[in-house]
């Protein structure tokens, strides 16, 4: 593969660095400077002043698909990688979800590796919305010790008619072998926590952290734009050491039940002035979007679309205010953090070579570059 330089690109690492050359081989960022001449031969890509920052850090895809609340007739379809790129999301991170029956670890690891033909990056997050968890090898430590590319669990599901309501002493057990199992290997074995619609919200985790020497941080509580008064609680959550992420993918139904659109829950909690380092934003990617009536009864049920984190970056930044730089930390550099993926979520020497150009005015993507490849470059 021949490198690449990348010329005239206005780089937002995700901080603004100003007009850099980048060049690339290897899969890796080689040099960043305001002029690089490599002496070597290099494919040329002139960025034409676009804005060039780090490809999207997924959180949370269902790469071999979500759903089945409705029946078998309403699973929904594995990811394609070509929806991915094209959405400016390099790196995505594999979890199973309500369906721990029909669809399998085995499976869901195949799919993780098979994105790196694209250039793309796949991780894999054991268990799934029960507990005690479903694994792959049978214990979560093992799963997070002996496979690399599991890095977490989850997402393990509260506060939900679907999950299998754990109790205090349960999740700290399951969150206990996580972070073990992580120290062992050198991950840092985050707990995707799925959090429902029901009265009890975040009490679960508030007391597993009270009655247990486990970090609020091992906890990623997910879907807190759900509601208004979940949103609420994100505050007491993050104020104690935790992190929350927000849901891209909604649908008008859920909204007019209540559902805060990712990019306007990201600017209120930005406007309490929380910290940008405790906040993610994912796309929910091929899970269901179910609508339930009180009985829990299924409406409606649409699959979520990996498009709508790209969506929920243009949407903060050129509708709600949200500087490009907050926004674009929410889907890069921060998830980033929280998974301990290190050469991910930023742009800098040394750091994966996956990169999004975008039009400086709408934002609209104009190339996405994953592990050194370029993709949907356009004219």
């Amino acid at each position: 593969m021949s490198m690449l330089l990348i010329r005239n690109a206005q780089v937002h690492a995700p901080e603004p660095l100003g007009r850099l050359d980048l060049l690339i081989g290897a899969g890796r960022i080689l040099a960043m400077a305001e002029r690089l001449e490599p002496g070597l031969p290099v494919t040329v890509l002139d960025a034409q002043d676009a804005i060039a920052c780090p490809g999207y850090v997924d959180s949370l895809v269902h790469l071999t698909g979500g759903g089945g609340e409705g029946g078998f007739a309403t699973r929904t379809a594995a990811l394609d990688p070509a929806d991915a790129i094209a959405a400016g999301v390099t790196t995505l991170i594999g979890a199973l979800g309500t369906d721990d029956v029909t669809r399998s670890h085995a499976d869901l690891l195949a799919a993780a590796r098979a994105l790196a033909v694209h250039g793309l990056s796949g991780y894999v997050l054991t268990g799934s919305y029960r507990v005690p968890a479903r694994t792959l090898t049978g214990s979560v430590r093992d799963d997070l010790v002996l496979v690399p590319d599991i890095i977490g669990v989850g997402e393990v599901a509260i506060a939900d008619h679907r999950g299998s309501h754990p109790s205090v002493q349960e999740l700290a057990r399951l969150a206990a072998d996580a972070r073990v199992g992580a120290m062992l290997a050198g991950k840092r074995g985050t707990v995707l926590v799925h959090v429902g619609d029901g009265e009890e919200a975040l009490d679960l985790l508030h007391a597993v952290v009270d009655r247990h020497p486990l970090p609020a941080a091992q906890f990623h509580p997910t879907h807190l734009n759900r509601n208004a008064r979940l949103l609420q609680r994100a505050r007491g959550w993050i104020e104690r050491g935790g992190s929350v992420d927000l849901t891209a993918s909604t649908t008008p139904a859920l909204i007019s039940a209540g559902d805060i659109p990712a990019a306007r829950a990201l600017a209120g909690l930005l406007a309490e002035g929380l910290p940008v380092s405790r906040i993610s934003i994912s796309s929910d990617a091929q899970g269901s979007l179910p609508h339930f009536d009180a009985q829990g009864r299924l409406l409606q049920l649409e699959a979520a679309p990996v498009s709508s984190l790209h969506a929920a970056v243009r949407s903060a930044v050129l509708e709600h205010g949200v500087p490009l730089r907050m926004a674009l930390a929410t889907v890069t550099e921060t998830p980033a953090a929280i998974w301990g993926l290190e050469r991910k979520g930023r742009l800098r020497p040394g750091g994966d070579a996956d990169l999004l150009l975008l039009d400086p005015h709408s934002l609209e993507l104009r190339a996405t570059i994953a592990g050194g490849i370029a993709h949907a470059v356009r004219e």
